[in-house]
């Protein structure tokens, strides 16, 4: 079997987003049969990544690569640093950042998998230099059973000292 079948190398997958957030694909379902997917998220300093969210079918394990990432959990809060874990349950509402003033990295794994298509299907619009309307939207957070509270954002801005990630460039 070649090496690529059976490893990822640094640097290696396909990246989505912006200088200061973003995704690296690493392994999606149809690799691991289903169980789960796994992703790599960079964060800038102090950057949220999402709005309070939440995912009617999947749980998630953020492991801290680097860095410190901030979490809201339902009404919990808690900072993680390199190597430790945070569970995000589904159907739980949740957000995370970059908690510091270095840059920061999460491995996340997502089970079960298909989750990663979410992204996917984010990644391929911005690629060809599509901005997702809102019906466009609507059908992924229905298909990928998400819920975003957007009204969250400028408490979760303020109350941690954060700001919002640049966009990735057209």
């Amino acid at each position: 079997m070649p090496d690529s079948d059976r490893i990822l190398r640094a640097g290696e997958g396909r990246y989505a987003g912006g200088p200061d957030f973003g995704i690296r694909f690493m392994l999606s379902g149809d690799r691991t049969g289903g169980g789960f997917s796994m992703v790599e998220h960079p964060i800038g300093p102090r950057v949220l990544a999402a709005p309070l969210h939440r995912h009617r079918y999947e749980d998630e394990w953020s492991f801290v690569l680097e860095g410190e990432v901030g979490c809201q959990l339902g009404d919990d809060v808690v900072v993680a640093g390199a190597g430790d874990v945070v569970f995000k349950r589904r159907d739980e509402w949740h957000t995370f950042w970059n908690a510091g003033d270095r840059p920061a990295r999460i491995l996340e794994i997502i089970s079960p998998a298909g989750f990663e298509g979410y992204f996917a299907t984010q990644a391929d619009l911005l690629d060809a230099g599509h901005t997702p309307g809102p019906g466009v939207m609507e059908a992924l957070l229905e298909r990928y059973g998400l819920e975003f509270d957007l009204e969250s954002i400028p408490g979760l801005l303020e109350r941690h000292g954060l700001v919002l990630p640049t966009p990735p460039e057209a």
